[in-house]
């Protein structure tokens, strides 16, 4: 941290928040009323405390999951959000000018606490704001001096070495997709974060199967899907012009570059009826799904993770590139088949060509749709995420 933040940071810590408020810089304003009061601790013999991302409402689903599946546990995740941001569902949502800045919040926050029993700490991100005046490792050494037992966790980017991943994929956005400047900030990033991880000696989950090579002493903490909102749709595939959709949320991480050309050609054609789907409400989302008849998710990264599984719930023909490593781990660890039809982005004409004009491939692809939902109800419904942290929690 520079020195020019600490003095920053310091300086804001005397102001009262109505000024502090004020003068922090556009995403990091805030006003007084803006801050929320303490978050409630669970009445419970454990009690988790998650912070402070949530990405893809990841955290909050965790809570619930270990909250149904762990008995005595309670838990509550705590999210840093942006002013324009997408907010997920979570239990307590704190703007970022407050996280960082507030001294009411903070002081509040502090005085609870000590009365959660575990401390899950995401994307090696300060749980506790202060971002101007504390490390990271300061305040995991205060949790553990207040008596929490700390975990840390990991979504992706944050720990994904972008040196390695271009070594094993040609595809990789590492390669030059995200531009020098954004390639040589995640090598940066991901560097000091494994460093961190090392330095701290605490345990380490990870949310997609292929950070296990990034990390391999980590746990693999499924995410966790309500699939009730993304079922009921028609079986895929029946018309003769099959509706593709792919949402790239990060076009440059899903490769959407590599393959658009020829979705627009395939389009054009007649072959399918291609929709990009952007700016789409997440709550939309499962309708839009429902709608399709196959999902492309990414070509880039070789993974899978929480859209894959909200096409799965679908009953989608879900097409993407997953590298045999993911689908190794999902195999050992629950002795199931991922059902995502593979692809890199230069096979992915053929797969789609071959499914829209043969029976014989429709009727596989329809097959393996068919057993999404299964896989999501054995893999994502929250109990084995409960089960990965239970030896944490309980142990």
């Amino acid at each position: 941290m520079s020195a020019l933040k600490r003095f920053v940071g310091r300086a804001l810590r005397v102001l009262p928040d109505a000024l502090a408020g004020r003068l922090l810089p556009g995403e990091y304003r805030f006003r007084p009323e803006q801050v929320p009061p303490a978050s409630a601790v669970p009445d419970t013999e454990v009690r988790l405390y998650l912070a402070p991302a949530n990405f893809a409402g990841q955290a909050f689903r965790w809570a619930r999951a270990v909250e149904q599946h762990v008995p005595g546990v309670g838990a509550i995740n705590v999210m840093e959000v942006t002013a324009t941001g997408f907010r997920h569902e979570a239990d307590v949502a704190v703007p970022r000018g407050v996280h960082a800045a507030s001294r009411r919040w903070q002081r509040a926050e502090r005085a609870v606490l000590p009365r959660f029993t575990h401390l899950i700490v995401e994307a090696e991100r300060r749980p506790f704001g202060n971002v101007l005046v504390e490390s990271i490792e300061q305040q995991i050494a205060w949790a553990g001096q207040h008596g929490l037992s700390v975990a840390m966790l990991s979504h992706g980017s944050d720990l994904r070495d972008p040196v390695a991943h271009r070594e094993r994929e040609p595809d990789s956005p590492f390669h030059g997709a995200l531009g020098a400047a954004q390639i040589a900030h995640y090598e940066q990033l991901t560097r000091d974060n494994r460093a961190l991880l090392d330095r701290l000696g605490l345990p380490v989950f990870v949310s997609t199967p292929d950070l296990l090579q990034d990390y391999p002493s980590a746990t693999w903490l499924p995410v966790v899907v309500d699939a009730a909102p993304w079922s009921g749709g028609p079986a895929p595939l029946e018309r003769p012009r099959p509706v593709v959709v792919h949402a790239p949320s990060r076009a440059a991480m899903k490769g959407t570059a590599l393959i658009e050309p020829t979705l627009r050609a395939l389009h054009d054609e007649g072959i399918i009826e291609y929709r990009r789907l952007e700016g789409v409400p997440h709550a939309e989302m499962p309708a839009a799904y429902r709608e399709a008849d196959i999902v492309l998710d990414q070509f880039s990264l070789g993974i899978y993770g929480v859209a894959v599984v909200e096409a799965l719930a679908a009953g989608r023909v879900v097409i993407s590139h997953v590298a045999e490593q993911s689908r190794a781990v999902v195999r050992e660890q629950t002795n199931l088949e991922l059902p995502v039809l593979q692809a890199r982005a230069a096979e992915l004409e053929h797969v789609v060509r071959d499914l829209a004009a043969h029976h014989a491939a429709r009727e596989s692809a329809r097959a393996t749709a068919a057993l999404g939902p299964g896989f999501v109800a054995a893999v994502h419904d929250g109990r084995r995420s409960a089960d990965a942290l239970r030896p944490f929690l309980l142990g």
